[in-house]
């Protein structure tokens, strides 16, 4: 007999047990009003579902800080026929989690990948002064969106989207950025924030509101064994090869820089790793 037999037949029969759950339908969780001089996090997301999917930090930090966290709704998706549906989702989706939610336009932005960038320079200029707008308009002590090689096209897009419109502001401006992965993990995170399992509840809860998506693709049940993987991998990449690997059950891995005078900074000399027992403010002292 095979020991781990029951281990694995547990995972298949949760996911098999998961599909009977409930799509959106939940009440607003529990939250409270930021502060008047809160700091702002703005989630510069590709499509709807990413910022819950990317949104453990962002949680925690209007959870245990009291940070005003901003949706940024970069796409609505590409098909049109959606677009208006998945906002609506979006907006529930949002609602139930807690985070504000702005839009770049009715619809959303439109072609935005590497492609629209090199043939089509007016539209996607079009596109990085609407994000310029919004940065200029919030003034954000932190910026997440997506790194460069996120396999999906609309996520590289996103990134050099940000890119250029920071390269637009002042040369004052100065925030953290933090980019997420989802699609292709980065070849160098350097901060995984363990998520415990109620965080991990909430976020599925919101993922769930995308109905029209994750009943064609149950990937909310699924993500739980990400997270869980995210701890095997940062746990040598974010630290080293070799070396101890925390005992977080679940994670979120970013790559977390600077944004000054025109440029990223490094600003950690080594991984870090941001336990569930501290406060996820600790990262961002200057906010």
């Amino acid at each position: 007999m095979n020991p781990y037999q029951d281990y694995v037949s547990e995972f298949s029969r949760l996911f098999r047990d998961g599909k009977d759950l409930p799509l959106g339908g939940m009440p607003p969780l529990p939250r409270r009003e930021p502060p008047a001089d809160a700091r702002t996090a703005l989630i510069f997301s590709p499509h709807p579902d990413d910022e819950v999917i990317v949104g453990g930090l962002a949680l925690r930090l209007m959870r245990e800080s009291g940070m005003r966290v901003v949706n940024v709704a970069v796409t609505q998706g590409s098909r049109k026929e959606r677009q208006q549906a998945r906002f609506e989702e979006l907006k529930r989706c949002c609602d139930h989690i807690g985070f504000e939610l702005r839009q770049t336009a009715p619809n959303g932005l439109e072609h935005i990948n590497l492609r629209s960038r090199e043939e089509d320079p007016g539209g996607w200029i079009s596109s990085v002064e609407t994000i310029v707008e919004i940065l200029s308009e919030y003034d954000p002590d932190l910026v997440f969106f997506p790194h460069d090689t996120d396999q999906n096209s609309t996520h590289i897009g996103t990134h050099y989207l940000l890119v250029d419109a920071m390269e637009r502001l002042p040369r004052a401006a100065s925030f953290y950025t933090v980019e997420t992965e989802f699609w292709s993990p980065m070849a160098s995170p350097n901060l995984a924030v363990e998520l415990d399992e109620k965080t991990v509840a909430d976020l599925i809860a919101a993922l769930s509101f995308h109905v029209g998506e994750v009943e064609r693709n149950p990937y909310h049940l699924r993500m739980p064994a990400w997270l869980i993987d995210n701890v095997r991998r940062g746990g040598e990449l974010v630290g080293s090869q070799g070396g101890s690997v925390p005992e977080f059950m679940f994670a979120t891995l970013y790559r977390l820089r600077r944004w000054e005078q025109g440029r990223f900074r490094n600003i950690l000399e080594r991984g870090r790793f941001l336990g569930a027992s501290e406060t996820a403010g600790v990262l961002f002292p200057s906010c």
